[in-house]
């Protein structure tokens, strides 16, 4: 339970990657932080209609069908986010980041977030917010092979591997790199 008292906010938009946002909420709670996941209206979503829920490329509804909000996380919108909060901003890939990129509420908190000093971290197609933000320039970083050209022209230096941290910046490359990724965001905020 190295993560007591460490709040961790992760952003998603319609299309997420299911287990980018499942691991990542399963993984951190079990080491106790507390999680809120921000479901931000907007993007493709296979059934649009304004009441239904933010969803992932593969169904999975926010809030969750099967964990209720409450024990492993809560709920909240964006504007109920205080940057000085949050301890570590996580961004799932899918279809997402290219919502969440365009959205000046998503990037105006990340921006402050970095400013802060405190840990980012973006999965998969995750880094296309980090791009949009304008924080990756001089960063090592990876992701999904599809967002490496755009990584290398916002000027980052791009590693193929599961995981890597720079700074305060954490990027893991696809899905099956979950435990890496997961693993370097437990180290980071354990020692704050």
């Amino acid at each position: 339970m190295s993560l007591i008292g460490k709040n961790v906010v992760i952003i998603v938009a319609n299309e997420f990657e299911d287990v980018e946002l499942l691991y990542p909420l399963l993984r951190l709670s079990e080491e106790g932080a507390s999680v809120t996941i921000v479901p931000v209206k907007s993007g493709l979503h296979p059934r649009p209609s304004a009441e239904k829920p933010v969803s992932g490329r593969y169904g999975t509804p926010v809030p969750l069908e099967v964990m209720a909000p409450g024990k492993r996380y809560v709920i909240k919108t964006l504007e109920e986010v205080k940057p000085e909060e949050v301890d570590c901003l996580l961004f799932p890939g899918g279809f997402s980041p290219d919502s969440l990129r365009i959205d000046s509420r998503v990037i105006q908190l990340v921006r402050r977030v970095n400013q802060l000093g405190k840990l980012i971290a973006a999965i998969c197609h995750g880094p296309q917010v980090l791009i949009s933000a304008g924080i990756v320039r001089g960063k090592r970083v990876t992701a999904y092979e599809a967002v490496r050209d755009d990584l290398i022209n916002a000027g980052a230096v791009f590693e193929d591997v599961p995981a890597v941290r720079d700074g305060n910046i954490i990027t893991g490359r696809v899905p099956d790199d979950l435990p890496e990724f997961c693993r370097e965001i437990i180290s980071f905020l354990s020692k704050q």
